[in-house]
């Protein structure tokens, strides 16, 4: 459990290797699906219910970039660093498809904390992050590099 600073904040001195953070759910549906794709990602298998019947997913699946837009949402209210949840890259896999009715949920463990050498005031921390359903499938994984502040040079 992570021990969060009155002002609601997390540091980079708050943070130790191991330190896990879980999301709230999130409930998808076939309109949400829908609706995100025919925006960003105009695809038969994410915007056309029959049409994906006869795609290699053999019905209606959300874009990666929707599973990935709706696990930053849950990270960023799971996890309150200060300053913000910014990334300076990463690595994204979807071993299974999203799809209607799944409910997601994210699990994040800091993997390494390396303070800056010539940025005294924040440091770069390592997040290895899994979107999980309802029933336990492992629907994204994403390891990244963010940037965290440090208290005593809070700007």
């Amino acid at each position: 459990m992570s021990l969060i600073n009155r002002d609601g904040s997390l540091y980079l001195e708050d943070l130790r290797v191991g330190q896990e953070f879980v999301s709230r759910e999130h409930q998808l549906d076939a309109e949400q699906i829908i609706d995100f794709a025919l925006q960003y990602d105009p695809q038969p298998f994410h915007t056309d219910p029959n049409a994906a019947q006869d795609s290699f997913f053999k019905g209606l699946v959300a874009s990666g970039w929707h599973t990935m837009a709706i696990s930053m949402r849950l990270m960023v209210e799971s996890i309150p660093f200060e300053g913000g949840v910014i990334g300076l890259g990463g690595e994204i896999s979807w071993p299974r498809p999203t799809r209607p009715h799944d409910v997601l949920h994210v699990r994040a463990t800091i993997t390494e904390i390396v303070p800056s050498k010539s940025k005294p005031d924040r440091g770069i921390v390592h997040l290895q992050s899994h979107t999980i359903n309802q029933a336990g499938d492992l629907l994204q994984e994403l390891i990244a590099k963010l940037v965290v502040f440090k208290r005593s040079q809070k700007m």
